[in-house]
């Protein structure tokens, strides 16, 4: 019992040096590796809203919502509401956004159920989607808006297509 226990908690956490990789990659650096940690955790690994990474998701959505339409805002100085928010929904779906978790490399990351199937596009991209969201969030809780900013910039803006 207890060493089923201390493997479930030793596949819970993500190594100090994976950590590390991240934030060398994303040029961040956590004050809370908690937050880090919980970005990457699947639901399969810990069902319980605190440690897995959908409310970060769920933050890191509306983040990137309010970059993205601030960005659009300064671009398009006469756009209106129609052409920003086609815009916008363009760059935020899931696609676009597993594609910006692939360059930054995060499935390596992932803390999931091995009976999961990531071979398949379709649930890869989604996670991919997913943990991108939540990687926003943790930093814009661990740092505030500005490095949100920075992260997304370089990731989802500087990669739209014209």
């Amino acid at each position: 019992m207890l060493t089923r226990l201390l493997k479930n908690i030793k596949s819970f956490f993500i190594k100090s040096n994976s950590i590390t990789k991240i934030e060398k990659k994303l040029d961040y650096y956590f004050q809370n590796k908690q937050l880090v940690e919980q970005a990457f955790t699947h639901k399969s690994i810990n069902s319980s809203p605190r440690f897995n990474y959908e409310r970060l998701e769920f933050l890191g959505d509306s983040v990137l919502d309010i970059v993205i339409s601030r960005e659009l805002m300064r671009e398009f100085p006469d756009g209106d509401e129609g052409l920003l928010t086609q815009r916008r929904a363009a760059l935020v779906q899931k696609p676009f956004l597993a594609n910006a978790g692939r360059l930054l490399g995060l499935m390596n990351y992932l803390k999931i159920e091995q009976n999961i199937d990531l071979t398949i596009n379709k649930i890869a991209d989604k996670q991919l989607a997913n943990i991108f969201e939540a990687l926003i969030g943790a930093i814009y809780l661990d740092g505030g808006i500005n490095p949100c900013k920075v992260l997304i910039l370089n990731t989802v803006w500087e990669h739209r297509k014209e």
